[in-house]
């Protein structure tokens, strides 16, 4: 049995405090929203609360009855599914081109797509390009210009030259071509790093926000990200004023209990889905950025 050493206990020691500091200044803020939420008193007002002083849900329900959350909620929905899937469909066929070293100008198209990071085309020209495309106001208009990460393409290019070039070979025997290699061997290989690639892009959908405010302005097009900034930041809640009505009736703090409670319901379903996700995150991560 090996002994440590006092020093290095004393790393332990230091690490652990170092990152149990670490995991509260993550967790207070989210749980602090997570008790004015639930809290019918006065926790809005506080300076320092862990639980709930009069635990209820009646926010819970009566922000339920908002039509225009459902709206967003639906259309952020629709955009988070429909970019992931093109992203993902987008990036194999991208990546699996590059991560074979006899492409003729491999590292020419992998330098042309690294420029991207240096130079952007700028918020004007985005803009006019997506309007004289015909995507304004469309569900296009968020989901193609994002499809294509550069950096997600390296990523899967690392993880597709992990691979076994045996598999591929003996597919070729077999008659396949390049397309159906793809969909029928290194696709299905490839779930840990899909999986990573499709979190973090359903994370990205579902959180943006400044580009359906720039593209669209149809209240029927709304995502949930700009119902939810509409109440906290611009303190208008306009079409959510019956509801206000039935929870200051219940609690003189409950425009503070609102606001913390669309805030928790806009996060819950990314909650929902990482553990779902979370086996292929750390595989898929690691062979995607090591290997190249």
């Amino acid at each position: 049995m090996v002994t440590r050493s006092y020093g290095n206990k004393m790393a332990d020691v230091l690490l652990y405090a170092i990152m149990t500091v670490v995991l509260f200044i993550t967790l207070y803020p989210f749980w602090t929203q997570v008790v004015i939420s639930l809290d019918g008193g006065d926790a809005a007002y506080r300076s320092f609360q862990l639980i709930p002083s009069m635990p209820t849900f009646d926010s819970y329900k009566l922000a339920l009855e908002f039509d225009a959350l459902w709206v967003g909620y639906k259309n952020t929905i629709i955009r988070t599914c429909l970019g992931v899937v093109i992203s993902i469909l987008a990036t194999s066929i991208t990546a699996y081109p590059l991560s074979k070293p006899d492409l003729p100008l491999n590292k020419w198209f992998t330098r042309f797509m690294l420029i991207q990071f240096i130079i952007g085309g700028g918020l004007i020209p985005n803009y006019l390009l997506i309007k004289y495309l015909g995507m304004y106001n469309t569900i296009w208009a968020l989901v193609i210009p994002a499809m294509l990460s550069t950096f997600n393409v390296l990523i899967m290019r690392n993880f597709f030259r992990s691979l076994p070039l045996s598999l591929e070979e003996s597919a070729m025997v077999d008659g396949a071509g390049y397309m159906t290699i793809l969909a029928k061997v290194v696709l299905p290989l490839s779930m840990p790093i899909i999986a990573t690639l499709s979190l973090w892009v359903a994370v990205y959908h579902w959180n943006a926000w400044f580009d359906a405010l720039i593209y669209t302005n149809n209240p029927n097009k709304e995502m949930l990200q700009l119902v939810l900034r509409r109440i906290i930041i611009l303190n208008n809640p306009t079409q959510f004023n019956d509801v206000l009505t039935k929870l200051q009736e219940k609690s003189p703090f409950s425009g503070r209990q609102l606001q913390a409670t669309v805030i928790m319901l806009s996060i819950l379903p990314m909650l929902i889905v990482y553990p779902f996700i979370q086996k292929y995150f750390v595989k898929g991560i690691m062979v995607g950025a090591v290997k190249g």
